[in-house]
């Protein structure tokens, strides 16, 4: 549902989120084959520009025609890609990265370490909503033909990470003034744009780059990517075999799926719950007592509400760290179970046995049916909710901040990343600047310590924000992309589209 990493600004991160995805058409087509892979996608190309290229959703657009200094396996280790080898130096502020000199745009112009550094400081620079990826490289720049050097202005640890992502993308220089450089990209990767069967916003036809430089990694001749803004659309294409592989929007068409023939290979990237933002109590007084937060976890019957809103689909938790987290501990995922008793007690010891009484915001594009449901469990423990609909301005609001709570589904990202989207005092969902001396020391210590000490420290910031009640999770909620009886899949951590490698033919 909601795909944070293709989007920072709030504009973005509101289109995204309340409509789900861009304009596509119905695509009405010949049948999957097995030398051509034809998947469905929620998303259209927003651009083909490198530098200012979406991900997540639309990963497979710039990963057909791009290489990465990088490149990520289906569970999320860091291996070589451009780039051979890499080092940091003692303090982390600069990155080495030793590139492959065998490497050729498909304009015949050749890749050194000066065209990968003229894309790092152009994505930095450029209007890419993940530009933030690389606001920690000061300069990038080529020291010989093969050596890459990064200089930062503070350590990064996602760095790596987002070199094997949009980031990490590297188009032909020789490109940057093209007048059709938004629709005609210019890449090394395997797959060459074929502008003239390419329907823009309906189909995008890829032809096999016959001079890639890592032919082992191509499986299949041909590549059709198609967007689907509507579901019907996209279940109709898979119901009638057109699709070899596609993301769905949601898990309500998950059993007419499968009936005609599609495998479907689950993976949870969201927590869905509350976050509880106004831990100071500036906007609500009572949420700055830990007890009153705690009791608002306590409410919550998490298997219920897995299976009234995410269909049972999903996995109770308390955290919002994923299992593929160093800070993951599967005692959390029911650190606070439903007790609405405890969280009576709690509100009384807080002064509130009489109640009290929270502002939410609420939107139709998330339905009615949760909004319900949390004013009935909360109102069962003492806790009245008064919502207001804030239609489209769901996340302006909630950003802006105007609630102390608000539900919501967020998408757990790498440690680091999610540090800095919803726990650090700058990150976009703590928009109340919220800042603890512990958290603050255990960030520090995250982002500066030894690999030991990060570690050990993400371990005992999730338990910590567990204790005080920072959010209320509900479940991590499965998502579900499906494939037919023809292809194999391996699901990304961390990215709610399967990387393009990760597909293969069953033999």
């Amino acid at each position: 549902m909601f795909r944070w990493k293709r989007a920072a600004a709030v504009g973005a991160v509101l289109a995204l989120a309340l409509t789900g995805c861009s304009a596509g058409g119905s695509n009405d087509g010949d049948s999957a084959s097995s030398d051509k892979l034809t998947l469905g996608l929620i998303a259209t190309a927003t651009t083909f520009e490198a530098q200012a290229i979406n991900f997540a959703n639309e990963a497979p657009y710039g990963q057909a025609v791009y290489d990465t200094l990088l490149k990520a396996t289906p569970e999320g280790e860091v291996v070589e890609n451009l780039a051979t080898e890499w080092k940091y130096n003692e303090d982390s502020t600069v990155l080495t990265l030793t590139l492959r000199d065998d490497v050729t745009f498909t304009d015949d112009t050749k890749f050194d370490a000066e065209a990968a550094a003229q894309n790092i400081l152009r994505f930095r620079d450029g209007t890419s909503p993940n530009k933030s990826l690389l606001a920690a490289v000061a300069d990038a720049k080529a020291i010989d033909p093969t050596t890459l050097e990064l200089t930062l202005s503070q350590s990064d640890p996602n760095l790596l990470v987002a070199l094997t992502q949009n980031a990490g993308m590297v188009q032909s220089p020789a490109s940057f003034e093209n007048a059709d450089i938004k629709t005609n990209p210019v890449g090394s990767g395997p797959y060459i744009l074929d502008t003239k069967a390419t329907v823009v916003g309906s189909s995008y036809e890829f032809t096999k780059n016959e001079d890639y430089w890592n032919p082992d990694s191509v499986h299949y001749d041909a590549l059709s990517l198609k967007p689907y803004a509507d579901p019907t659309a996209m279940l109709n294409a898979l119901k009638g075999g057109q699709l070899n592989g596609a993301n769905t929007a949601s898990n309500n068409d998950l059993a007419e799926i499968e009936a005609a023939g599609y495998t479907v290979n689950p993976f949870e990237l969201n927590w869905t719950g509350l976050i509880l933002f106004d831990r100071a109590g500036t906007i609500e007084p009572a949420l700055g007592d830990v007890r009153v937060r705690q009791a608002i976890n306590y409410a919550f019957d998490t298997e219920a509400l897995l299976e009234a809103v995410g269909q049972g689909l999903g996995t109770p938790t308390t955290q919002i760290f994923p299992t593929s987290s160093v800070g993951y501990d599967e005692e959390l995922d029911s650190a606070y179970s439903y007790d609405p008793e405890k969280a009576k007690d709690l509100l009384a010891e807080a002064g509130y046995e009489d109640g009290l009484t929270l502002s939410m915001p609420s939107t139709s594009g998330l339905g009615t049916t949760v909004f319900t449901l949390i004013g009935q469990q909360l109102k069962d423990v003492g806790i009245t909710v008064e919502y207001t609909d804030a239609g489209n301005n769901f996340i302006a609001d909630i950003l802006a901040p105007k609630y102390g709570s608000t539900y919501m589904i967020l998408q757990q990202d790498p440690d680091w990343a999610l540090i800095n989207f919803a726990i650090a005092p700058t990150a976009t969902f703590n928009p109340t600047k919220y800042q603890d001396p512990k958290v603050d020391e255990l960030i520090e210590t995250v982002h500066n310590g030894s690999q030991d000490e990060s570690d050990a420290a993400v371990k005992e910031l999730n338990a910590y924000i567990v204790d005080q009640a920072w959010f209320a999770p509900w479940y991590r909620m499965q998502s579900s992309f499906v494939t037919d009886a023809k292809t194999d899949v391996k699901t990304q951590v961390g990215n709610a589209y399967p990387y393009l490698w990760n597909f293969t033919p069953k033999s």
